[in-house]
């Protein structure tokens, strides 16, 4: 399997899928997100159109691109353009990473299911203004469930089954109490709804850990990782499957990369120049444990990392655990 992953993927990405920021920028102040707790961490900006554009043209191969990440990609002044410039190229874009959609044009909404905008991810952690408001500071549920229904018009007006949306539920103790309620709005507006687990044992830990278990078999992430043998959350795969690119060109790696250590900037060197550069093969031989560990390669100060150091998680079973179908490729 080492083998298979170093020779096969050393100077390729598996699949036709890339991950590219449309924005680093959020008006909202979340409890445990790190833009809330270090401004200078991310530089603040969006992906600019003509950089879009240029992408695409210089990487036709590439099917899906995924465009949230770090911020709102609705406050991207520039997103309509890229929706439809996506369209136009048959590439379907998604934002299953999240959006937390408080604030978005009308023109947007219906342009989401105009140029037919494959999936998104909402984050919308409570059932009432007041829960929501806990965790999401700054935001209003009123405003993300009436967005949701203006799409819904959209979909009937167009008689289009794309976005389709989940509602993405991450459970607290100060929520819990409404993730029933949660799951019923969910179905009411026509979306699929997935409970995450809180990244932060000491933010509002569950209290009901039996009611959790009913809904995801685990109570935490602690319970589920020492239980599955896996990390819960391991961005580690998309050196492989889908490289993460920041709103400034840069190739992060992953989308766990948020600091200024990148692997060049793809739009002066290219991004095939980028992948082949070698501390990016350095970077995937360091998680696959062939070589040792090198302090100006991103992941080295990465906790993922670290944990594949202590032996306390394989890269490879991840990547087993993934259960991704990629056409062509196969693990040997």
């Amino acid at each position: 399997m080492y083998d298979y992953l170093i020779n096969y993927c050393k100077y390729r990405i598996i699949g036709n899928s890339i991950r590219i920021d449309a924005s680093s920028i959020c008006q909202l102040k979340c409890v445990k997100c790190f833009q809330s707790q270090d401004e200078n961490r991310i530089k603040r900006c969006y992906l600019k159109f003509c950089d879009f554009k240029k992408f695409v043209d210089d990487n036709p191969t590439f099917r899906n691109i995924e465009l949230s990440d770090n911020g709102e990609i609705f406050l991207n002044p520039e997103l309509k353009e890229i929706i439809e410039y996506g369209f136009k190229k048959g590439i379907d874009l998604t934002a299953r990473n999240g959006v937390n959609l408080n604030t978005a044009s009308e023109e947007v909404l219906e342009c989401l299911v105009k140029y037919k905008f494959k999936i998104m991810s909402v984050s919308i952690d409570g059932a009432t203004n007041n829960t929501y408001q806990i965790y999401r500071r700054g935001g209003n549920l009123d405003n993300v469930i009436e967005n949701i229904k203006r799409i819904n018009f959209y979909k009937q007006k167009y008689n289009s089954k794309f976005p389709k949306l989940i509602w993405q539920f991450i459970i607290f103790g100060h929520n819990e109490n409404e993730l029933l309620e949660a799951r019923r709005m969910a179905k009411k507006l026509n979306m699929r709804f997935f409970i995450k687990l809180n990244w932060s044992e000491s933010y509002s830990p569950v209290k009901d850990k039996e009611l959790i278990k009913r809904e995801t078999k685990y109570a935490s992430r602690q319970e589920y990782e020492e239980k599955a043998k896996a990390s819960y959350s391991f961005p580690c795969h998309q050196l492989w499957l889908a490289p993460q690119i920041s709103p400034d060109n840069e190739l992060l790696g992953c989308c766990n990369n948020s600091s200024s250590n990148t692997f060049g900037n793809v739009s002066r060197l290219g991004l095939q120049k980028c992948l082949r550069g070698e501390r990016f093969i350095y970077a995937k031989k360091m998680l696959l444990g062939r070589v040792k560990g090198r302090e100006d390669i991103p992941c080295f100060q990465c906790s993922k990392y670290k944990k594949i150091q202590s032996h306390k998680i394989s890269l490879v079973g991840n990547f087993l655990k993934l259960q991704m179908r990629i056409k062509g490729v196969y693990f040997k």
